[in-house]
């Protein structure tokens, strides 16, 4: 099942599909997201999450289907499409080896920001993601938690249509998951947000809409429910046991 928006839309994929071999892949998936949509992409581990936000990003390109952010085709236009993507892989991009601020300006020059805009560009998601504590700090001297902000001020600097994070509070402690999931609810109001989880409420708690991936295939993709037992009980009732997905 999958939600069709018209106009207007972020981000646009239709039936996206990528073989690893004869049963294991990604299968048809379709998405749309307008400014403001926050996506939880929910889903088991191995499920087919991170390939589909490859896919996206553009890191990685299906098999058949299409891709279209802000308007321009990722096949026939993908410079500019990607232009206009902010992506947070698993594993964060980052330079150990520089301060925070220069990881962060090398990052804005990168994105071709212009050079007089470059410095308040990085103070900007400097004061988005909580950093001005660890912004001369070489990034190798920072806990998990600032380690991942900076992962995601990256992704933020050059103020993209479309964020795609790949589970962003993966091993963060309840206070480091909460100031995460505050930054992305504060960045989803400006554009569109995938991110995936394999955590209920995290999902319940930042998103406006979850879908949910089960052997690569898109099974579920609409608003989100009221409340977390409710989720838990439509998540049960969309993947078979003995399989659940995470309830902390």
């Amino acid at each position: 099942m999958s939600t069709t928006q018209t106009g207007n839309d972020l981000l646009e994929a239709r039936e996206l599909h990528r073989h690893w071999s004869q049963n294991a892949g990604i299968h048809g998936i379709s998405l749309s997201l307008r400014q403001g949509d926050v996506l939880g992409l929910l889903g088991l581990n191995g499920a087919g999450k991170s390939t589909t936000l490859k896919m996206l990003a553009g890191t990685l390109v299906p098999d058949s289907g299409d891709i279209t952010i802000a308007g321009y085709s990722m096949s026939e236009s993908p410079l500019k499409a990607r232009q206009r993507i902010g992506y947070l892989p698993d594993t964060p991009p980052l330079y150990n080896d520089l301060r925070v601020i220069e990881y962060l300006i090398l990052c804005a020059k990168l994105r071709r920001i212009h050079k007089p805009d470059v410095r308040s560009a990085v103070d900007a998601v400097i004061a988005l993601c909580d950093l001005p504590e660890v912004a001369q700090q070489r990034i190798a001297q920072l806990s998990k938690g600032f380690r991942q902000r900076v992962g995601l001020a990256q992704a933020l600097v050059h103020k993209p249509d479309v964020l795609l994070l790949d589970e962003p509070s993966n091993g963060l402690d309840p206070n480091q998951m909460q100031g995460m999931r505050n930054i992305i609810r504060e960045a989803g109001q400006h554009r569109a947000v995938v991110f995936s989880t394999h955590l209920l409420n995290e999902a319940q708690a930042v998103c406006n809409r979850i879908a949910v991936v089960h052997q690569g295939h898109l099974i579920h993709d609409a608003a989100v429910t009221e409340n977390n037992a409710e989720l838990e009980a439509l998540f049960n009732q969309l993947v078979p046991e003995p399989n659940k997905v995470a309830r902390v």
